[in-house]
């Protein structure tokens, strides 16, 4: 009997015991338990940080929804960390950022070898879970949590099931996504003797040429793209295996790979691999800023720029990034030294003077800030288009008035509407932007921000019409229909929701977003799950 068929036939055992809630529960960590409880102190930390990401992402998604996502996935992924220990490397809730990657662990022994987790609430015989070709591609194994009490807040303490996991390697994809529900699923018991086996055979599975790469349970990418055909190996006493030279520019091309796809999580934890094993690289800590800033991870870049500049103090493009990441969060002194330190090391860097004169704007610095303006443009006539390599140009405010290059009225008054959107004067900024509307009647950007502040304000139905009015202007907006989709969900439109998230999953799938795109698909997998249940009941 193959070791398929055991936990096979294990998995259908375990579900008749889960229908009569006989579960085997073992509060030892490293050790195999069924049922997991998570409460107290633990959740409050889990809950704590769920928080700060929704106050982080309260522009992009409702507060509660990110919430909601952000803490079904460090539920899971606390099941995971308990039951493997020491096996996997541990979630550090103040660095990891955005909580799926697509790799959520990797293996202590060999951080090659990926583990996703997924976690779903509902019935065990109507959850289904879904993995996408990336996901497959990346990890080892996919390990499926199944949640049973419903996500809010005020939840005192969560039962949370093993429910199984799948191997990747017998993942076969026919589209982008594949569903599975739990009798599909291999035994969660045999999970740590599948990852040990996983270890011992890892190494001669790594180096051989002539191995099945669609077997290979680790990053597929480095598999398939050994420093493009041109890779040597080095031959040790314990077998052949890749020198620590070659798995570095494996790990930094595959995290730049990541970055082209806005994958930035999966870059992070790319950079990090090569990190561990170069700790002394500069550009590998610059690159690892590049893609917390643009994760909206602003503390985090600073801390990865500093590092940067620690090994080499000359780093420009560090002190640029920092000083960016600064500005960001409103340290305009602590942005205002650094591109200091950055015309420093070179005198005639525009952009560096450019971006210190909107730090010294907001700091009322007028003439310090047009000496800084003036230079800029005198050095790069075009430096100020360049939005690559300097602030965004809506936040310059009286500093590049005085210079004479004033912004478009209807612009004006997004950008104050824009700030009184920040400082929670949600009216205010209906005012501002109704008054850039009425100046250009096709600003699709003036219509969806003023339907964001309108829902801050509880008025659903003009947030609707307004993103009415941005698909109508531009019907290729996928968030436009992403958050269209949201609003009608909750006014208890479900059909509606989910014409909207399909268009939305669909534009986002041909733009390459596929963080969004996979955030869409599940939008719709909830509420066919939700309409399943509903149907269940009657």
């Amino acid at each position: 009997m193959d070791w398929i068929t055991v936990l096979r036939w294990l998995q259908s055992d375990f579900i008749n015991r889960l229908s009569s809630s006989s579960l085997l529960h073992c509060e030892n960590e490293g050790q195999h338990s069924e049922l997991t409880i998570i409460s107290g102190e633990r959740l409050n930390a889990l809950r704590n940080f769920c928080w700060r990401m929704a106050e982080k992402y309260k522009r992009v998604s409702p507060v509660r929804d990110v919430f909601t996502s952000f803490l079904k996935g460090k539920l899971g992924e606390e099941v995971v960390k308990e039951r493997l220990g020491g096996l996997i490397t541990e979630v550090d809730y103040e660095q990891r950022i955005g909580g799926d990657g697509n790799v959520d662990f990797t293996l202590t022994s060999n951080p090659l070898i990926g583990v996703e987790v997924k976690s779903r609430c509902g019935s065990f015989d109507a959850v289904k879970w879904s993995v996408t070709s990336e996901e497959v591609a990346k990890n080892a194994v996919i390990v499926c949590i199944l949640i049973q009490e419903k996500i809010n807040e005020a939840q005192p303490q969560y039962h949370l099931v093993l429910a199984g996991f799948l191997p990747t390697a017998m993942i076969k994809l026919k589209t982008g996504r594949i569903t599975f529900g739990i009798d599909q699923l291999m035994y969660g018991g045999g999970l740590v003797c599948y990852l040990e086996q996983l270890l011992s055979n890892s190494s001669s599975s790594l180096t051989s040429h002539n191995s099945n790469c669609d077997k290979l349970p680790v990053y597929q990418y480095i598999s398939n793209n050994i420093y493009d055909g041109e890779a040597k190996y080095e031959h040790e006493a314990n077998g052949s295996q890749y020198s620590s030279e070659q798995l570095v520019l494996l790990y930094i091309k595959n995290g730049d790979d990541n970055m082209e796809r806005a994958n930035y999580e999966s870059a992070i934890i790319a950079y990090d691999g090569a990190l561990k094993l170069d700790s002394d690289n500069a550009e590998i800590h610059y690159k690892i800023a590049v893609a917390k800033y643009q994760f909206g991870d602003y503390e985090g870049a600073i801390n990865s720029c500093q590092q940067a500049v620690s090994i080499n103090p000359n780093y420009i493009k560090a002190y640029h990034k920092s000083g960016l990441a600064r500005y960001q969060i409103g340290d305009f002194e602590g942005a205002i030294a650094d591109f200091t330190q950055a015309i420093r090391i070179n005198q005639h860097d525009a952009f560096a003077y450019l971006n210190r004169a909107y730090a010294r704007s907001y700091l009322g610095d007028n003439q310090g800030a047009i000496e800084d303006y003036t230079y800029a443009l005198k050095l790069n006539p075009n430096a100020n288009n360049n939005n690559d390599n300097s602030l965004i140009q809506e936040e310059v405010t009286q500093s590049i008035e005085m210079t004479e290059v004033s912004l478009d009225s209807s612009e004006s008054y997004k950008q104050r509407g824009n700030l009184r959107y920040d400082a929670a004067d949600y009216a205010g900024a209906v005012a501002d932007y109704t008054k850039a509307i009425k100046i250009n009647i096709d600003d699709a950007d003036a219509y969806f921000n003023r339907a964001n502040a309108l829902i801050e304000l509880g008025d659903k139905l003009g947030a609707i019409a307004d993103y009415n009015q941005v698909i109508k202007i531009n019907p290729l907006d996928a968030e436009a229909y992403f958050y269209r989709g949201e609003l009608y969900y909750e006014l208890g439109k479900k059909q509606d929701a989910v014409e909207n998230f399909r268009k939305a999953y669909e534009l986002y799938h041909k733009e390459g977003k596929l963080v969004e795109y996979r955030n869409a698909r599940e939008r719709i997998l909830d509420i066919e799950i939700e309409e399943s249940m509903d149907d269940l009941r009657f």
